[in-house]
Parts: structure tokens; C-alpha cells; sequence
């Protein structure tokens, strides 16, 4: 679990100076063109992962965004081998916007009932 703890942490920290200066558009493409890997360790789960974010979410220096904590996820399942999306979505009134992951279609490390709040603009 340390191991997976300090690689979401990492994970983090690089999407952080996307989220502080507003490159948003270069964050969105590093979430899209990030590759599906191999994995190391095929015992590995979405739920072990997701639990990593949580701890490092919990030990970051700043207030996490989910922005910053979806694109973080997406990546970090993808480098174990998880075929993650990163979700866009947004809702008209009260304008609001949210990001999350889905694994084949289903929410993970979120409320399962997400895409039914927000309309999807986009995935990657």
C-alpha cells in the first residue's frame, strides 16, 4: 500500500501546477494520452487504488479538486493496467461542473448515481 500511496501521491502533485495556473486544456490531454500499461502487479484493484488516492487526497498540502483528483485516478489506474476514463460532465441550473472516473462504463471512487446529475461533456 506505500508503494501505491506514494505513486497517487506523485500522481497529485504533477496535476497540481495544471489546476494552479489553469492549463486545463494541457491537463486534459495528458489524461487522454496517457497509456493503458501492463500490469505489474496483476492483484492490484481499482478499490486499492482508489483507496490510495483517498489517503494522498488526505495528506496533500492543498484542498483537492476533482478535477485534479479524476485526472490523477485515470492515470494512476491506467498505469496499473485498469482501463480507465476520466469524466467531464456538467449541469445547467445551478451551473455546476464535476469530474470523475469510470472503469467500463461504471463510477468508481465516486457516488454511483454521478452521471445521472451531470450531463457528460466529455471523456478521456
Amino acid at each position: 500500500m506505500s508503494r501505491l500511496f506514494l505513486e497517487a501521491y506523485w500522481k497529485l502533485i504533477s496535476f497540481h501546477s495544471c489546476v494552479a495556473t489553469g492549463d486545463f486544456a494541457g491537463l486534459y490531454q495528458t489524461v487522454r494520452r496517457f497509456p493503458l500499461k501492463r500490469p505489474e502487479d496483476p492483484r492490484v484493484s481499482a478499490l486499492q487504488i482508489f483507496a490510495a488516492i483517498d489517503l494522498a487526497c488526505i495528506w496533500y498540502w492543498k484542498e483537492i479538486l476533482c478535477l485534479q483528483r479524476s485526472a490523477a485516478a485515470a492515470c494512476l489506474l491506467r498505469q496499473h493496467g485498469v482501463p480507465a476514463e476520466m469524466v467531464i460532465g456538467a449541469q445547467h441550473t445551478p451551473f455546476r461542473a464535476h469530474a470523475w472516473v469510470e472503469v467500463e462504463g461504471k463510477v468508481v471512487g465516486d457516488k454511483p448515481y454521478t452521471p445521472e446529475i451531470y450531463r457528460v461533456l466529455d471523456r478521456c
